[in-house]
């Protein structure tokens, strides 16, 4: 099966959350969450002007290989941020993953659940992605959704995900999502 591009269209509906592409007006939302120097200090820093950040937001709205989502409640209330990028062949890099302080406790679980799922639904059989030396509370979910620590440097580590893990884990986690998507 090829891949398919990220669409920017797509609302990826959970249990309790929403993944929607973030647009330039998301800007003052993903800048505050991305300056907020306890949620961001195992992450890149961003440019902390507002502009900038709009136009960042346009380009990777533009990008077909990437998918930037805002995570929002149902009645549209930002909760955090997620994004889908890098394909190499049938894998995928998600990361840039921030939940504001407040957000219901499942949002954490069921935005990586609402990932795999559309990732899956787009041909993808695995994911890599880096997590930052001593983001210990990432780390571990990540191992517990089944991710393998392939490699790390001295600020990073290396991580893939295969087919049958995802699947597991969306067997395993089904109570997160919609009754109409358990595997």
């Amino acid at each position: 099966m090829s891949v398919l591009p990220f669409d920017k269209s797509v609302r990826l509906q959970g249990k309790s959350i929403v993944l929607r592409a973030a647009t330039p007006e998301d800007a003052e939302f993903v800048l505050a969450l991305r300056s907020d120097p306890a949620k961001t200090r195992f992450l890149q820093p961003v440019q902390a002007e507002l502009q900038a950040q709009r136009d960042w937001l346009a380009r990777s709205y533009a990008d077909p290989q990437q998918l930037y989502c805002v995570i929002c409640a149902p009645d549209g209330e930002r909760l955090g941020l997620v994004r889908l990028y890098d394909p190499q062949g049938d894998s995928f890099c998600w990361g840039s993953w921030l939940i504001q302080d407040g957000a219901p406790h499942t949002t954490a679980i069921e935005s990586a659940l609402l990932v795999y799922r559309h990732a899956l639904q787009l041909g993808y059989q695995r994911s890599h992605f880096d997590v930052r030396i001593g983001n210990h509370s990432v780390i571990r979910f990540h191992t517990a959704f089944g991710a393998r620590d392939t490699r790390r440097t001295a600020t990073d580590l290396y991580f893939t995900i295969d087919r049958q893990a995802i699947d597991a884990a969306l067997h395993r986690f089904r109570r997160y999502l919609p009754t109409e998507s358990q595997p």
